[in-house]
């Protein structure tokens, strides 16, 4: 392990400040302004929608896959992007392709390290299950809450990508010394990949609910104006773990922030726990849609 990394801990906020002049890191894609503008138009129709989705036909397959999840227990099956706008909605649509396409922004194969499918496997898995728990608990922005699943983890992403070298070090610190990554990630960078994703949503203009959720998402109790936002998307992250499905290797050491069972209404720690118990089986009917 190269130790000159650990023995020189950087400020606070030093890799944020790198990040900040990376000139290469990615711009919100094209096809979300695109969407964007179109929904932005009343007269725009399913088929004018689709045509510009259609363009990249590894979206289309993507969010078919999205409406085809058990998670939305639809009545029947969705097999063309016209029909899974007009079941889904414009506004749930656009908050997909919006997420679908950032997460495919920072795709990268290789590495000893990194294992891209496991990855992307656990992103669906969890923004699937945000929606379902928002949805049954009468959250009025299902939508928002399947975004800030999906990308709750892009941080990793980033830091996987732009600071490979550090990537591979805060890895072999959790090896050594078995500890958990939001701490090897401290040691190393001074923040962690929370922050990084943070920075992300706030530099592509995305909704301040998004970044803050994404900034508490493993600590939903320090959330200021999006605790119950936050609290949705950290149990859906917990859930992928405790049930071992979808889970990502990143969140081995992932602990309960108990504060969530007061917010989102489940009384006690065991009735929580028969709720994540509970939905095992959902779990693995979404797990056998989604996974690549």
């Amino acid at each position: 392990m190269n130790n000159n990394i650990t023995e020189n801990i950087p400020e606070k906020k030093t890799y944020i400040k790198l990040l900040s002049h990376i000139r290469n890191l990615p711009s919100i894609p094209v096809v979300i302004f695109e969407v964007t503008k179109l929904l932005s138009n009343p007269m725009t129709s399913a088929a004018d929608l689709g045509r510009i989705i259609s363009r990249d036909q590894g979206l289309v397959a993507k969010i078919l896959t999205v409406a085809n999840s058990p998670f939305y227990g639809l009545p029947r099956r969705v097999s063309t992007i016209e029909f899974a706008i007009v079941i889904l909605g414009f506004d749930h649509i656009k908050n997909i392709v919006m997420a679908l396409s950032m997460v495919e922004a920072f795709k990268k194969n290789g590495g000893h390290n990194w294992n891209s499918d496991s990855y992307w496997n656990h992103t669906l898995m969890a923004a699937g299950a945000a929606k379902k728990i928002a949805d049954e608990k009468g959250y009025s922005k299902p939508g928002e809450v399947f975004t800030a699943g999906l990308l709750h983890d892009l941080g990793i992403a980033v830091i996987q990508r732009y600071f490979n070298e550090e990537f591979n070090v805060i890895c072999d610190l959790v090896k050594e010394q078995q500890i958990s990554y939001l701490k090897a990630e401290e040691q190393v960078l001074g923040i962690t990949h929370q922050e990084v994703g943070q920075f992300l949503a706030n530099r592509w203009n995305l909704p301040e609910a998004l970044g803050e959720t994404i900034a508490n998402h493993h600590f939903p109790s320090k959330s200021e104006d999006n605790k119950i936002l936050a609290s949705i998307v950290h149990l859906a992250d917990f859930m992928t773990h405790q049930l071992g499905i979808g889970n990502f290797y990143w969140d081995s050491k992932i602990e309960l922030d108990e504060s969530i069972i007061d917010t989102l209404g489940f009384g006690s720690r065991e009735k929580l726990d028969g709720y994540i118990n509970g939905n095992a089986e959902l779990f693995k009917k979404h797990f056998e849609t989604v996974t690549l």
